[in-house]
């Protein structure tokens, strides 16, 4: 990962005595506001709202500045005063032209995977620019050639105008059938006519069945009938399941798009590279886990005890996920550490200590400095902050909250974007080193929020 050079001079130094303004334009705000006006094409019965997960790609940040006496230290490398937080958190954000969604879509008694680009009708995104340059402005459609883990588009596809929220918009649904219009409500079949939902099955991939409802529950209870023989059977694996699912519960899903107008004349492309964009919010809990199992006598106890592995380095675990994601693998409990990282040894109780590392490193472990316990009430929220070394876990106890993450540093697999998506009670987020995050509570309920991690 890579500090953003150009970004250093756009953090904002707080004068002595005079905090930041945290009511004007808060960071966290603007991007429910986001959230909230993203539009399905299909009427709202036909989404599980709980499976939804966005991305919002971003083109650049603004952070706050330390308090004093290092007001002045506004590049993030030379920022070791680990207690100071005003300097973690985001000022102001600018976002790009395209935002991302996937989740599961229902047509009874379908249920299935979908993915949604959505790319802005502004005369003064990139595309539009270079259209008008060209003498060919855009029309009531634009193209965008889609790339979804390793399934591509063999031709760029018409993505329509949508009027109602003045973007180009298309969905794409796994459905394997023709006959999606008849299983549709009126919003959807007038969506499917004009090509902002189509169905490719062979693009977008999974249906809902691969990882939840009687089949996974039948092969659970199926493995747990050897525990008549053994104290501890074979555990229901989830990682090398179905891994090109565009839902995948534990694995990491990327697409590459490039946009077009309707004649393919003119591109916006990431200079003939690609977009690559990456659902991977470290997000376990209930439903996302890496293997579940019985185990009867539990430590020499009594009873039986089902278990859902959510993060660990024991049992060939991360043998597991490296030997699908080849090259694309990260540590998920452990972190990399870049030169101007202090590693866990660095804290003594009172500040950093140690010496940072001479050049990148891998800490297998987390480091855990703190746990805290704490209660938000109706719409209040966290707001959209990063750490620069340490590592951070929100596990949502009680309620339902919205939480973001999204790439302070740049990834080289990736566009920086905010990933946000819905947490339920016994759902947790990893935030990892390098990484923005956030959680605002969106309901009228109080909820109640775990978290730990290491200071930064």
């Amino acid at each position: 990962m890579q500090i953003f050079e150009a970004e250093i001079r756009n953090n904002i130094a707080v004068s002595p005595g005079q905090g930041p303004d945290y009511q004007e334009r808060n960071p966290i705000l603007r991007m429910m506001e986001v959230w909230a006006k993203a539009e399905l094409a299909a009427d709202r019965e036909h989404y599980d709202a709980g499976s939804l997960d966005f991305l919002f790609p971003f083109k650049d940040l603004a952070l706050y500045g330390p308090r004093p006496p290092n007001s002045g230290v506004l590049d993030p490398r030379s920022q070791d005063e680990k207690q100071d937080f005003q300097k973690q958190n985001v000022a102001d954000f600018n976002l790009e032209d395209c935002w991302l969604a996937r989740g599961y879509a229902s047509a009874d008694p379908w249920e299935g995977s979908f993915l949604k680009l959505s790319y802005s009708a502004s005369p003064f995104t990139r595309l539009a620019t270079k259209a008008a340059e060209a003498g060919s402005p855009l029309k009531s459609t634009i193209r965008a050639w889609i790339k979804v883990g390793g399934n591509a588009t063999s031709f760029p596809i018409l993505v329509p105008y949508n009027p109602r929220t003045d973007r180009y918009e298309i969905e794409i649904w796994a459905y394997p059938g023709r006959d999606l219009s008849g299983r549709l409500g009126d919003k959807g079949r007038a969506a499917l006519e004009t090509g902002a939902i189509v169905a490719d099955a062979s693009l977008v991939r999974g249906e809902r069945s691969a990882f939840h409802g009687p089949a996974v529950s039948g092969e659970r209870d199926q493995a747990n009938r050897a525990i008549a023989q053994t104290n501890d059977p074979a555990p229901v694996d989830m990682i090398q399941r179905a891994t090109d699912h565009t839902l995948h519960p534990v694995l990491p899903v990327t697409v590459e798009v490039a946009w077009a107008n309707d004649s393919l004349q003119v591109w916006d492309n990431n200079g003939g590279g690609n977009y690559t964009y990456k659902f991977n919010m470290l997000f376990r809990g209930w439903r996302n886990y890496l293997q579940v199992g019985q185990s009867r006598h539990p430590h020499g106890g009594v009873g039986f005890l089902e278990y859902r592995n959510l993060l660990s380095n024991y049992f060939s675990l991360e043998d597991r996920r490296r030997s699908v994601l080849g090259n694309r693998w990260e540590p998920e409990l452990g972190r990399e550490l870049n030169s101007w990282n202090f590693g866990a040894e660095a804290w003594n109780g009172q500040q950093a200590a140690g010496p940072k590392p001479a050049g990148p490193k891998l800490e297998r472990f987390m480091a855990v400095d703190y746990m805290d316990l704490h209660l938000l009430n109706s719409r209040c929220g966290i707001g959209i902050h990063r750490h620069r070394d340490n590592q951070e876990v929100f596990l949502l106890m009680e309620g339902s909250a919205l939480m973001l993450v999204g790439d302070w540093c740049k990834f080289p697999d990736r566009e920086r974007a905010f990933e946000l998506r819905q947490m339920e009670a016994g759902d947790l987020a990893v935030c990892k080193t390098g990484q923005l995050h956030a959680l605002y509570n969106h309901t009228d309920e109080q909820i109640k929020l775990f978290m730990f991690g290491g200071y930064d």
